[in-house]
C-alpha cells in the first residue's frame, strides 16, 4: 500500500512538473533567449574597425535591419532589405529561438531597389506556430534588444512578387490565386489596391498573371505598394512585395528583329556554347531570366557582353514561375525586340537544309520568320523537338554539348516557338514556350526537315541529376514528389529520387543523329588548332 502511495505521488509530481515547464516554455518563448548564452542577443554593440566599414558601406543606424521574409520550398526564406547592390556576405537571420543561420544575398529587384538575400529556416524555428521573421544582423554586431513580437513570414504560396506597368494598365504577378492550369478566377471578383485606399478593376486574370486598370494622380516620390483584393463576405487582401511602378521610357536603340528569352539556373558552363552558336544564325539580343544562380554566371555574362554579345540578365529569383517570366518578358522586351525565340539553355535551333552551308550567316533564322508587312497573318512559328540522350557520356564533354551528344530518340516531342511579342494576347497566356495570340493571327507548325530543336534534354548523369533540384513550370510537379508519375514531364524508367538508374549513359538512344555537329565542325566557327585537332570557340 505504501509503495502504490509512493508510486502516485512521484507521478503527481512528475505530471506537474511537465505541466508547468510546458507553461513556462509557451509564455516565455518570445523571450526564448534569456536561457541561452549571450552569443545570442547580447546588449552592447561592438564599434570595431569591421563596424565602421559595415556603417560605411551600409547606410541604416539601427538593427536589425528593416526587412521583409518570404517561405519559400525547401524550408528556405527569402529576406528582402530596401537597399540595393548588396553583396555583404557577413549577415546573419535571427530566430525567435536563437538560433542563426547565414544570411546570403541572391538577387536584386530592380523597382525599387532591393536586395534578396537567402538563408535557412532552423528546425526549432519551424516548431513555433505561425512562423515568425527572422531579424537581419551584421557579424560585427553582437545583438540587438528584441523589443516587440516578430511578424509571420510572408507564405510564398499566397503573394504579389511582381508588378510591371505598361502605357495602359499595371500588370501584377501573384502566387496562390489560380492554382490551376485553365482555372483562372473571373477578372469581376478581384479588385487591385494601390497604397491604402485607391482601388481600380482587373481586367484579366490567367495563371499567375493579372492586369489592371491604371491608378489617377499617384502623387508622390515613395513608392506605392500594389496588391489584389478578393471579394467576399469577408474580402482578403493577398500579401505583396510588389510596387506600382512608372511607365518605362522606351529605349533610343535600334529595335532587334529576333531575340531568344530563356530562364536560367547555375548554367555558366553552357551559356558561352548556346550564346555564339544562336548569334551566329540570327540572334541578335538575349535576355536570361536568372532563376536564383549561385555559380559564375554573372562573369561569364560580363565576358560575353565585353566581347561584343548583347546579352542582358533579369534577376527572376522566384521558384517554378517560368510562364510568368516569360509573360514578363513579352512586356519587358516589346520596345527592343520584334520577334522573340523561347527556348531553353539546352536547346539549339538547326534546320537540315544548312547542311551544305560551308559558313553560317546571322540571315538564317531570321529569313524563316513571316512577313506583316506582306499581309502575312502568321505572328507565331512552333519548331519540333528532337531529345537527345546521354550518348555515352559520363560527364559534361569538354568539347561542349552539340559534339559531346549526338544519339537521341526517334519521335519528336513537343513544340519550341518564335513568337511575335506586339500579337500576344493581353492575358499573357503561355503553355509550355508558346503563347495565345490576338484575334486575327495565326501560328505556323514547321516540320523537322524545315527546322528542329535539339534538346540535350539527357545528358550526363550529373548534370541532369540537378533537374531535381529545379523544375521551372509552373503547373509541373516537381520529380521528386512521388505523384503524377505517368507525366509526360517525367523522365521514363526514373522515379521520385536522384539516383542514377542502371545503364543511364545508354539511354534514349534509338539514333544516331549527327546533323549539327557535323555542321559545327564545317563551319568557320571552327578554330582549327592542328590539321587532327579542332577547337570550338566557345572553348576559352
Amino acid at each position: 500500500m505504501a509503495g502504490k502511495l509512493i508510486r502516485c505521488n512521484f507521478l503527481y509530481v512528475f505530471t506537474f512538473f511537465i505541466f508547468f515547464v510546458t507553461l513556462y516554455l509557451h509564455f516565455l518563448r518570445n523571450d526564448f533567449s534569456v536561457v541561452f548564452s549571450d552569443q545570442f542577443y547580447p546588449t552592447t554593440i561592438t564599434s570595431s574597425i569591421a563596424n565602421l566599414v559595415l556603417h560605411e558601406n551600409f547606410p541604416f543606424s539601427s538593427f536589425p535591419i528593416p526587412a521583409v521574409s518570404i517561405l519559400m520550398p525547401d524550408w528556405e526564406i527569402y529576406v528582402i532589405i530596401d537597399y540595393p547592390y548588396f553583396h555583404q556576405s557577413d549577415f546573419y537571420c535571427v530566430f525567435d529561438t536563437g538560433e542563426e543561420t547565414p544570411a546570403v544575398p541572391v538577387a536584386e529587384l530592380p523597382f525599387p531597389p532591393r536586395s534578396v538575400l537567402k538563408c535557412d529556416f532552423p528546425k526549432m524555428a519551424r516548431r513555433i506556430s505561425p512562423f515568425k521573421q527572422p531579424r537581419l544582423r551584421g557579424s560585427s554586431v553582437n545583438g540587438y534588444y528584441r523589443n516587440s513580437p516578430s511578424p509571420e513570414l510572408l507564405q510564398w504560396t499566397f503573394l504579389v512578387y511582381d508588378s510591371l506597368t505598361t502605357d495602359n494598365d499595371v500588370v501584377l504577378f501573384v502566387k496562390g490565386l489560380n492554382k490551376r492550369r485553365g482555372n483562372n478566377r473571373k477578372p469581376a471578383e478581384l479588385t487591385c489596391i494601390f497604397g491604402d485606399a485607391v482601388r481600380t478593376a482587373v481586367t484579366s486574370s490567367a495563371q499567375e498573371v493579372f492586369r489592371c486598370k491604371p491608378p489617377d494622380n499617384l502623387a508622390g516620390k515613395e513608392p506605392i505598394k500594389v496588391s489584389i483584393e478578393i471579394a467576399g463576405p469577408s474580402p482578403a487582401v493577398v500579401p505583396s512585395i510588389a510596387y506600382y511602378t512608372p511607365p518605362r521610357l522606351i529605349s533610343s536603340q535600334k529595335k532587334a528583329k529576333l531575340c531568344a528569352c530563356t530562364m536560367v539556373y547555375n548554367v555558366a558552363k553552357f551559356l558561352r556554347e548556346w550564346i555564339l552558336y544562336h548569334s551566329r544564325i540570327g540572334v541578335e539580343k538575349f535576355i536570361l531570366y536568372d532563376n536564383g544562380s549561385d555559380d559564375n554566371l554573372a562573369t561569364i555574362v560580363n565576358e560575353l557582353v565585353e566581347e561584343g554579345y548583347d546579352v542582358k540578365t533579369h534577376f527572376w529569383v522566384w521558384p517554378k514561375t517560368q510562364e510568368g517570366g516569360f509573360s514578363h518578358s513579352v512586356i519587358f522586351a516589346k520596345d527592343s525586340c520584334s520577334w522573340m525565340i523561347y527556348i531553353d539553355i539546352d536547346e539549339f535551333v538547326y534546320s537540315p537544309s544548312w547542311s551544305n552551308l560551308t559558313q553560317p550567316s546571322t540571315s538564317l533564322l531570321p529569313s524563316m520568320l513571316p512577313n506583316l508587312e506582306e499581309g502575312d497573318d502568321i505572328a507565331q512559328i512552333t519548331i519540333p523537338c528532337y531529345e537527345f540522350g546521354p550518348s555515352n557520356q559520363k560527364e559534361h564533354p569538354t568539347t561542349g554539348v552539340i559534339q559531346g551528344y549526338n544519339c537521341r530518340m526517334r519521335k519528336e516531342n513537343r513544340h519550341k516557338s518564335i513568337v511575335l511579342l506586339s500579337a500576344v494576347d493581353d492575358s499573357l497566356l503561355n503553355v509550355i514556350h508558346h503563347f495565345k495570340l490576338k484575334t486575327g493571327y495565326n501560328v505556323k507548325k514547321l516540320n523537322a526537315f524545315e527546322m528542329v530543336v535539339n534538346h540535350y534534354k539527357f545528358q550526363a548523369w550529373p548534370e541532369f541529376k540537378a533537374k531535381f533540384r529545379r523544375r521551372v513550370s509552373t503547373y509541373v510537379v516537381d520529380w521528386t514528389k512521388p505523384s503524377n508519375l505517368g507525366s509526360n514531364d517525367r523522365t521514363p524508367g526514373l522515379g521520385y529520387n536522384p539516383i542514377e538508374p542502371i545503364g543511364w549513359k545508354s539511354k534514349f538512344c534509338e539514333v544516331y543523329d549527327n546533323g549539327l555537329k557535323d555542321l559545327t565542325h564545317t563551319w568557320s566557327i571552327v578554330e582549327f588548332v592542328a590539321p587532327s585537332e579542332y577547337q570550338m570557340p566557345w572553348l576559352k
